[in-house]
């Protein structure tokens, strides 16, 4: 009998031990750590600060890489219709942006919007943005790449902006040819005949100086600048 209990206790021992070292080899096993992406925020106030010339939609990208247009290179399709007719469709999906806004609606003159622009990336971040003076032909006007990569939270930069002529449609001012409220003509035409290059608007030639044909008064001239912009970094 003291045989047979000896090799009871033992036999409990070897199985005691066992279970310790097997619960020393368990292996705690953690729940996977979910990394919620940073956000960085970017108001842009834009101020129209012509007199009759009201702007399209403003288009608002975020990239890091590449550009809305060149001066002296001839103005990509995107940049046309939106020069042209107002339409920032192809604007807000170029291949280079991250991120896009649009206002919702046309920015009248003396009147400023903001638009808010959300994104995760914030090294190398640059800003764009264009919009048309509707009552011409093919002018426009915006910032291209501007860098706010450094901004820190709450602060500002601001820049004033100047006319653009895209280059793609003669200035006659003719009737018909001006999409805006001084003729409610056509707008994007797909023919280029102009100098197919962007470069700096040389202003309006009105009725009033002259040239007949046109459906533009000299109310709807335009002084440089002709928007100011501020870009602040909200997060």
């Amino acid at each position: 009998m003291r045989f047979s209990k000896s090799l009871i206790i033992l036999a409990l021992g070897v199985s005691l031990a066992a279970c310790s070292d097997s619960d020393n080899n368990d292996v705690e096993v953690k729940p996977p750590v979910v990394v919620t992406p940073t956000s960085y925020e970017f108001t842009v106030t834009i101020t129209n600060l012509t007199t009759a010339q009201p702007f399209s939609p403003v288009a608002l990208i975020a990239h890091t890489e590449g550009m809305l247009w060149q001066i002296g290179n001839s103005a990509s399709e995107a940049l046309e219709r939106m020069a042209e007719g107002g339409d920032n469709s192809q604007l807000l999906t170029v291949d280079f942006a991250t991120h896009a806004q649009s206002a919702e609606s046309p920015l009248p003159p003396g009147e400023q919007l903001t638009l808010t622009l959300t994104t995760e990336q914030l090294e190398s971040l640059k800003i764009s943005l264009a919009t048309m003076l509707v009552n011409t032909n093919d002018a426009f006007t915006g910032l291209n790449a501007i860098d706010v990569s450094s901004l820190a939270v709450n602060e500002s930069l601001s820049r004033h902006s100047h006319a653009y002529d895209a280059g793609t449609e003669t200035n006659s001012e003719a009737h018909g040819t001006i999409p805006g409220p001084a003729d409610s003509g056509e707008g994007f035409n797909e023919s280029r005949d102009d100098i197919n290059s962007v470069a700096m608007h040389p202003g309006v030639v009105s009725q009033d100086d002259g040239l007949r044909s046109s459906m533009l008064t000299n109310q709807h001239k335009f002084d440089n600048p002709v928007a100011q912009i501020i870009i602040t970094r909200t997060q």
